[in-house]
């Protein structure tokens, strides 16, 4: 199995983040870090072009040789999904009908996303950071209006573990190529 490697510094679970204020009231915040071996300039295209319909969500290759080849993530970097903006519409995983707006395009240091889905209210920073040589990257999600927020901060924050440790996992694969 895969190491759970993705806990944040304490100064990003307490510090404030850029798309703080899409969700100024949240009932769940879920925040992961992970250093990657490549400077920002280098992780940026990965998170650029990451997301349901474009190039995938990034996994180690032992975990995608059991995925079905159409359902695997690019392993390069495609060109046409660099080009972002703020107002950019892409598509998400939670659901036939979701879809995150770009709402920061800062290259190569942040990106935040925002959803509305019914009475949630989402949204999804990542953050890169040079460090000693490689990137630290923090990702913080932030939502509001959860039926049940225990459930979601514990049945959401499981789910989120696995998905941002497989997705760190690959992206080390990725980006050491």
């Amino acid at each position: 199995m895969f190491g759970f490697g993705v806990a944040p510094l304490p100064a990003e679970r307490t510090g404030a983040a850029a798309g703080d204020d899409l969700v100024p009231r949240p009932d769940v915040v879920m925040d992961r870090g992970f250093t990657l071996p490549a400077p920002p300039e280098r992780v940026w295209p990965w998170f650029a072009q990451l997301g349901k319909n474009r190039a995938g969500w990034y996994l180690p290759a032992w975990i995608e040789a059991v995925v079905p080849r159409r359902r695997r993530a690019l392993r390069r970097l495609d060109p046409a999904l660099q080009r972002l903006r703020p107002g950019d519409v892409i598509d998400d995983w939670g659901g036939r009908d979701a879809t995150f707006e770009i709402v920061t395009h800062d290259p190569p240091h942040t990106l935040v996303h925002r959803s509305t889905r019914g009475r949630l209210e989402i949204s999804w920073a990542i953050h890169l950071v040079a460090a000693g040589g490689g990137t630290r990257v923090h990702l913080r999600f932030r939502l509001s209006g959860a039926r049940h927020p225990r459930l979601v901060e514990y049945g959401g924050g499981l789910v989120d573990l696995l998905t941002v440790a497989g997705l760190a996992a690959g992206l080390r694969e990725r980006v050491t190529r």
